[in-house]
């Protein structure tokens, strides 16, 4: 599924909540030379328990709100982040 996702760069710890229909994701990488997409594509992979090779940027590549293709249902997505907020 695609997923509408704002990204917060050189945040003092990683952090994951819903932000409407979408996701907001704090990262601790400064947005030079792709590491802030590096780190939310591993930080992602992990939460959802996903290869990072299945995560990737449809759109907004260069921008804070991207648009990730993650496969996983809405259910689950939802659920995983009822249950854990902060990582």
């Amino acid at each position: 599924m695609n997923v509408d996702v704002k990204v917060i760069t050189n945040a003092k710890r990683r952090e994951i909540s819903l932000m409407g229909s979408g996701l907001k994701v704090k990262v601790t990488a400064l947005p030079q030379d792709g590491k802030a997409n590096e780190e939310l594509i591993e930080f992602l992979a992990d939460f959802f328990g996903l290869r990072k090779s299945e995560i990737r940027i449809v759109r907004g590549e260069k921008d804070k709100r991207k648009t990730l293709s993650i496969p996983i249902a809405e259910e689950d997505l939802k659920t995983r982040l009822q249950h854990s907020r902060v990582l």
